[in-house]
């Protein structure tokens, strides 16, 4: 009998957290749901994955705080049955500050959720992770993997968003250096997302104006960070990498540098 394939996906209720969670569950994979505060929307993600015939439970945490942070792999584990192979480091939050306006509680809530809750998590999720397999060509083949939902913005930095953008800018540094220290067992990537879903700050004309404003003149939609999803999951050579699916915008986005260059 085929093992099953389980995945935990952080901020897992909402929004791309969903989406990626049901794709996973409409492909085979077990899903374990994590929430802070939105418990009736990760209850309703699990009767979607279930319906889907996928087994799925959801599990609570409050990524500010390490002590609950540091249950959530255990749990899911239990409550699937089994050791997890995939990680997607999802939940975030996404705080306007500046230099000016930073204060010690944004500076902690963006890194402790953004950067230090996907440290833990990876600690703990490599713990119980399966071994590289040996295929037959006599090279190892990971058999596990952990996503990190990084942001556009670590190759295109703007001064605003202060906390958020140095917490994941630190989640981009520790992509590639825990793809080095976990090989060959586990695969370490990211994806990097654009404008995708409008934002609950955002005026339908603001998103609009920023999706157009990427290079391709649009930005992305919740089937292209699936779509990224499952390229990492089958790509076996693809380790420490960030895929920016962002309609181009990491490479001309108007910045104040270039909006004030023609001044």
């Amino acid at each position: 009998m085929t093992e099953r394939r389980r995945a935990v996906v952080t901020g897992g209720a909402h929004r791309l957290g969903r989406a990626m969670a049901l794709d996973l569950a409409s492909r085979g994979w077990d899903v374990a749901i994590h929430y802070s505060s939105s418990e009736a929307g990760a209850r309703a993600v699990v009767a979607e994955a279930e319906a889907l015939g996928a087994r799925a439970a959801s599990v609570r945490a409050d990524l500010l705080r390490e002590d609950e942070t540091a249950t959530i792999i255990a749990e899911a584990t239990e409550a699937l049955g089994g050791p997890l192979s995939l990680l997607i480091n999802n939940a975030s939050i996404f705080e306007n500050d500046l230099v000016e306006t930073m204060t010690r509680e944004s500076w902690d809530r963006s890194v402790e959720t953004n950067l230090r809750a996907a440290v833990k998590l990876t600690q703990d999720f490599a713990s119980q992770a399966p071994r590289a397999e040996i295929d037959g060509a006599g090279e190892p083949v990971a058999r596990a993997c952990i996503v990190n939902m990084i942001d556009q913005r670590v190759w295109k930095p703007t001064p605003f968003f202060l906390s958020y953008s140095v917490a994941k800018a630190g989640l981009m540094a520790f992509t590639r250096t825990s793809a080095q220290a976990l090989a060959p067992h586990i695969r370490v990537n990211g994806i990097g997302p654009g404008p995708t879903l409008k934002g609950t700050r955002q005026s339908d004309e603001h998103f609009a104006r920023q999706r157009a404003a990427c290079v391709l003149g649009r930005g992305a939609d919740a089937a292209d960070i699936v779509q990224a999803l499952r390229f990492i999951l089958e790509c076996k050579a693809l380790t420490g990498q960030m895929l920016a699916i962002d309609g181009g915008q990491h490479l001309a986005w108007q910045t104040p540098d270039i909006l004030m260059a023609d001044e």
